[in-house]
């Protein structure tokens, strides 16, 4: 399907630089193009008047996009969000209400410059996983009819994957299918890094507010303009500062991704060739695979709607079901049926398996740079489900119904097409406060496929010229902090794994302390060599204790490693060099303490 207008955020703010395109022109164009579609597409629930969207394009005037990271830019808010003044409806007719303010995040984007074109379809009370679940009409895929868009977020991916809006609001309570199926970038932050006030609740503890877009670049940009903590949302979460725009870069090589021990696909031969390929990609982009066992995140996953969580849900539409029993979909009915049922000891009960489950999954993803998932086993017809609507959403949601019961970050990234032209997606999740690198991995894994974008256009992306980074510094060590010397636990205490052997490069010398019990590395161009290195991860939360543990004359610094690197590393300052030995010529600590024995 043609766009009218290429709508990513730097093509659209350059266009709109250039004076070829005006905020005006794009929107009421883009707004008579979503009338004509909604009748086969279902997107909207409401879209913007005319003269609800003046006030908008008035608020722009003496701005531009060198004032406004987001002037003019067209976005479309999921109907569980609030838009001041413009009703709310969740997907009941029965509940909506009109909203007094604007939700935090819809209010951000706004201040930006950002321009709300409608509020979009979703499933009712963000509960189901394929978008058919709404009085509003069934939201079908965007490339093949015979398709859902998934759901709950369906017609914000719809709106996007349109060419209707340049980014969308959803919400998760777990994961991001409806991007999968759409050919879109979803981002499911960490829990409470996007503000959730004003957003009627799922689950109130679990859900995020999502985006998404074409690209894991504009994922990135949205994250860090909106990443702030709120005091109007109480799990909201500030936002490290390794989590910050600087984060998002070029992965570096040696990156490690979990491969699940068990895959299911439910017998979809394509779904599995399209994870294997997606596998493939990030080895060729440097990553090294590890096998891991994902049976506590699968255990994990059960409890969503298995578990208490479904009490959580009951919680915001149980008073309308007990009142009104006609105005809630049979579907979510059944799903919230036995909410009512649950009682205190079965919620802890719960809780308490969660605990362990969180336990075991953390073990896995502490030696981990991410996890790489399919985001969905296989496609499900329009047909199945209206067959089997319980069994075929359940089986969507797989990969991602873990996803916030465990507290991870996670960016569904496309990776690929069917035979009959429907678009597959793989998802890559990590520890939480990951996000900027999780968008980096994604953000490399759509340079490399290099797969056409929503309206057919290619990508055309640059690699980042600064590097990746995330929760984790890597420590260059020389000395006694090396692998099972007298030091190392004072790394492995803090959570520090080794994430490689190497060298310097050969410009250092290493000299044998006067204390006999470490050694001091200096660099020397003319007369050094290279030293024997490990590369440890160290949790960025423990970096600062680690730090003031270390004694004069030591200290970290930057250590130029034998491929080019620069990372940070135990480095000497001169004057600790009295009466110290040089052993630059056995190449390393190790080699000088076999000697001495």
């Amino acid at each position: 399907m043609t766009h009218p207008f290429d709508l990513r955020l730097d093509v659209l703010t350059q266009a709109y630089r250039e004076g070829r395109l005006t905020p005006r022109e794009v929107i009421n164009t883009l707004r008579e193009r979503a009338l004509a579609l909604n009748p086969e597409f279902n997107t909207f629930i409401y879209l913007l008047t005319s003269e609800e969207l003046e006030p908008y394009l008035a608020a722009l005037e003496g701005h531009s996009p060198q004032t406004l990271p987001l002037y003019g830019v067209p976005f479309a808010i999921k109907d569980n969000i609030d838009l001041a003044g413009i009703v709310t409806t969740a997907a009941c007719p029965a509940f909506a209400y009109r909203a007094e303010q604007d939700a935090t995040i819809v209010g951000q984007l706004i201040a930006l410059g950002a321009i709300p074109l409608g509020k979009t379809n979703l499933d009712q009370f963000a509960t189901g996983l394929n978008g058919t679940r709404s009085p509003y009409g069934a939201c079908r895929n965007s490339v093949n009819a015979d398709y859902p868009s998934g759901g709950s977020s369906a017609g914000s991916s719809l709106a996007v994957a349109l060419g209707l809006a340049s980014f969308a609001l959803g919400t998760d309570t777990a994961g991001s299918g409806p991007a999968a199926l759409n050919n879109l970038v979803g981002l499911k932050a960490t829990k409470g890094l996007l503000s959730t006030a004003g957003v009627v609740p799922a689950c109130r503890t679990l859900d995020c507010v999502t985006f998404f877009t074409a690209t894991a670049e504009e994922a990135s940009q949205l994250l860090a303009l909106t990443a702030v903590k709120d005091p109007r949302d109480d799990y909201s979460r500030a936002n490290p500062a390794w989590n910050g725009a600087q984060a998002f870069g070029l992965p570096e090589a040696g990156f490690r991704f979990g491969v699940p021990d068990r895959l299911e696909f439910l017998g979809c031969t394509e779904s599995e060739a399209l994870y294997h390929a997606a596998k493939a990609r990030l080895i060729a982009l440097g990553g090294v695979p590890v096998t891991i066992d994902f049976s506590p995140f699968l255990a994990a996953a059960t409890l969503l709607y298995n578990g208490p969580w479904v009490a959580e849900r009951y919680h915001v539409a149980g008073a309308l079901i007990a009142q009104q029993p006609n105005a809630v979909l049979p579907v979510i009915r059944d799903v919230l049926s036995k909410a009512p049922g649950t009682d205190a000891v079965a919620a802890f009960d719960a809780q308490y398996q969660l605990q362990h489950f969180k336990r075991l999954c953390d073990e896995v993803m502490a030696t981990l740079d991410c996890v790489l998932t399919s985001t969905y086993p296989r496609p499900v017809t329009l047909a199945e489900l209206a067959e089997e609507p319980v069994k075929r959403n359940s089986e969507l949601g797989i990969y991602t119904n873990f996803m916030n019961l465990l507290d991870y970050a996670a960016v569904a990234v496309p990776a690929g097409f069917m035979a009959n032209g429907l678009p597959s997606g793989v998802t890559l999740f990590g520890r939480a406060f990951t996000d900027q690198y999780l968008l980096s991995l994604a953000g490399a894994l759509q340079r490399y496929q290099n797969l056409l974008l929503p309206g057919d256009r290619a990508l055309q992306a640059t690699a980042p010229t600064t590097t990746a980074s995330h929760d984790r510094l890597p420590v260059v060590v020389c000395g006694a902090h090396l692998d099972g010397l007298a030091l190392n636990h004072q790394l492995r205490q803090r959570g520090a794994t080794l994430r490689e052997t190497t060298r310097s490069a050969p410009h250092y010398r290493l000299f044998a302390l006067a204390d006999g019990k470490r050694p001091g590395m200096v660099r020397d161009r003319e007369q050094g060599a290279a030293i024997a290195l490990e590369v440890w991860d160290l949790p960025h939360a423990e970096v600062g204790s680690f730090l003031a543990g270390i004694p004069a004359p030591l200290g970290l610094g930057k250590v130029e490693l034998e491929d080019g690197r620069w990372l940070t590393g135990f480095i000497c300052e001169e004057y600790g060099l009295q009466g110290a030995e040089d052993i630059t010529a056995f190449g390393g600590w190790r080699a000088w303490l076999t000697h001495q024995q």
